[in-house]
Order: C-alpha cells, then structure tokens, then sequence
C-alpha cells in the first residue's frame, strides 16, 4: 500500500529537514529506502508511493524536496513520470533508481538528459550486504547534498546556477587531502598556462559528468584531432560502456572504454571503465593504457588521480586536465603532479557545476590556470591546442 509520511505543513523542522518522496513498485526496496531516510536526523518521508503516476498526483500534497524515482514500474514508469513531476516542480530534485544492467545505464543516461539530478544503481537481490551498505551510503549522500543544495539541474542537461548566497554544501565521507573550509564562489587563479601546446587532454568528473562531458565534447573537434582525450568518470562498470557509446554519437568520433595495453593515439577518446583505474605509461612504441585493480582512490574507482597523476609523468607539460562538476576532491593531488610537471589545470566553475566539489578542491589548492563556465571551456581548450594562451 502507498501511503503518504508527511503532509507539507507537518512540524517545525520542515525549515530544516530535507523532504524525501520514494517512488518503486517493488515492496521491499520501498520499504528499505523509507527505513534509512527515516533513520537520518535531517530528513523525513514525505510519502512512500508505488508508482509515476501516484507521484505526479501526490506531489503538490506531499511537496518534496527529493524525489527517489524507480525506472521500471507499472502505470507510469520513471522515465516517463519524471518530465511530468519537473513540469510541476521545477525545483525538484529526482534522483534515479536503476538496476545495474545496460538497460538501466542506458535510461539513466536518458533521464539525465531529462533533468534528473543524478542516478543510483540498485544492487540486485542476491547481492551482499556490504553492497547493500554502499548502495545506502551513496544513496543518503546524494540526497543530502541535492537536497540541502534545494535545486536540481536545468532541464536542457546543463545545471542550474547557483546564488553566491547559497549556503555551503556539505562534503560527503571526504577523503585526504579534502577539505571543508570555504572558498568564494570566484575561485582564485593561481597558475599561469604552460607555454607549450597541450599533447593530451585528461578529463575528470563525477556528479553531473555525463552531462557535462556531452557538452563539452561535442565543441572539441578540433582539439580531438591534435591530441587523445583521456576520461576518468566516477561511474560503474556497464553504465562506462554506455557512457562511451553516448560520447561517440555527440563527439562524433569513436569513444571507448579503454583496453589495458592499447597504444594512445591522437583522435581517440578513451573512457575508464567503471571498477578499474586507468593509468598510462610510456613504452617503447609509444604511450599505452594500464587498466588496475587496486583498491579505490578517494573512495573513488575508477579515479580521476590515478590517471591525471600517470599522464604527468608521461607528457610533462603537455598534460592539459578539466576537472568538472562533482563531489569530493578526487583529481586534487593527480592536479598537483600535472602542476609540478609543468602542465596546466581548468576547472568547472561553481554557477554551472551540478556539484562544486571536485572543480572547487582544485580551485581551493590553487592549481588552477583558469576557473570556467562550461561553455568557455571547449573555445579554450581548442586556443591551448592549436598553440595559443590565454
């Protein structure tokens, strides 16, 4: 049965508390997701539903903050509920439940597109418990940074601007050298490009990524041709294999996830696969993939350290890294090797960041040659590329 938590006006700390809908059709996920929103100080179930259509009906009652959205359900499944539920609320937040299948990557990646926030792979049945702890980890996270943020991406796949007076963001687990001090939403420039054209272009992101990445290559023509793109997207495995494909048809290039031992050729655009970090090392016919199994980075795997820390050892100063829109510090210290080999570091700025988090990290350490809207990022890139500076 669905039944509706809380009503709009339930208590005095709604001011404070984050407002959660959980939308699935299936008993048991619903009634483990209600039990761990329950559980957390700062939110309450605004209503426990069992399928799109319920949710569009009772969203203006239920007035939540959050919503969590299963894919596949009966009546009006997510995907087709979640167009109707921006329509009502445009500042809602819809995170995306979805099983860890090529399906479910797929309609992620098309609900992102929509104007979902972010995605969730639910583990399946038969899964451990310790899978089961990580899915509620991660899930808790994203609601708490979406919905103590209160808005949600722009429908049109780019994010909302944020106010220089919105409140700080909270850091989910941070891992060294992460830190929770502030910094203003105009982050300082603290380096100078390098002088040298770039020789390839590392790319790190992780919340807000997919979008972010689509935009971004789509305008890299030029700058694809001159040198290898390397990708490093905090995403799991099946979801990278789709995310390459998708990347293929805006780039309009092959992209793909990379192959441990493949040569790095100019023009090819290699994306980690999810589970495994992707390093590159210089051999004796040229620059190739290492594909590792080692324990996560920044509770991050694939992480965006592991591969901007190798390419600075390979190409110096002509290591070009974008660190996009995520949470965390993931790609701070790989920055800093880029920096001290003599390469140079962009960041996404803050008002069309998903999440401020990675690109703030780096802005925060002052390894930064340039702090960017996504838009500028690409005319940029292909200037640096074809041997101009800023």
């Amino acid at each position: 049965m669905s039944i509706a938590v809380a009503t709009a006006t339930t208590a005095s700390i709604v001011g404070r508390t984050i407002r959660v809908m959980v939308v699935d059709d299936a008993a048991v996920a619903r009634r483990l997701v209600t039990r761990w929103v329950g559980a957390e100080p700062d939110m309450t179930v605004a209503a426990s539903l069992r399928n799109g259509r319920e949710a569009v009906e009772q969203l203006e009652a239920s007035n939540p903050d959050v919503v969590v959205l299963d894919v596949d359900m009966p009546e009006l499944d997510g995907i087709a509920a979640l167009p109707l539920l921006l329509t009502k609320k445009r500042d809602l937040t819809v995170i995306m439940a979805s099983a860890l299948t090529r399906r479910g990557a797929e309609i992620s990646l098309r609900a992102l597109s929509l104007g979902a926030a972010d995605y969730v792979p639910k583990p399946d049945a038969a899964t451990d418990s310790r899978t089961s702890a990580a899915f509620r980890s991660e899930l808790i996270d994203k609601i708490r940074r979406f919905g103590r943020r209160g808005r949600s991406p722009a429908r049109a796949g780019l994010p909302a601007p944020r106010s220089p007076k919105d409140p700080p963001q909270h850091e989910p687990r941070p891992a060294a050298p992460c830190s929770r001090e502030e910094v203003p939403s105009k982050a300082v420039r603290g380096q100078h490009f390098a002088q040298m054209a770039p020789r390839a272009l590392l790319i790190g992101a992780s919340t807000g990524g997919p979008q972010a990445l689509a935009v971004l290559l789509e305008k890299l023509t030029a700058a694809i041709d001159s040198g290898p793109v390397l990708i490093a997207q905090h995403m799991p495995a099946t979801f990278t294999t789709v995310l390459a494909e998708h990347l293929t048809r805006v780039a309009g290039r092959g992209a793909h996830e990379a192959e441990h031992g493949e040569l790095v050729l100019p023009g090819g655009i290699y994306v980690a696969p999810g589970g495994r970090h992707m390093r590159v090392v210089r051999a004796h016919d040229g620059v190739r993939i290492v594909l590792g199994n080692d324990p996560p980075i920044n509770f991050c795997k694939p992480a965006v350290d592991a591969l901007f820390s190798s390419a600075a050892a390979v190409w110096g100063a002509g290591a070009l890294a974008l660190v996009l829109t995520g949470m965390g510090c993931d790609g701070t210290r790989g920055a800093a090797d880029v920096v001290a080999a003599g390469g140079s570091v962009i960041a996404q700025d803050e008002a069309s960041s998903v999440v401020w988090g990675m690109p703030r990290s780096v802005a925060r350490a002052g390894l930064c040659s340039a702090v960017l809207p996504l838009d500028e990022i690409a005319p940029r890139v292909i200037r640096l590329f074809s041997g101009g500076h800023a």
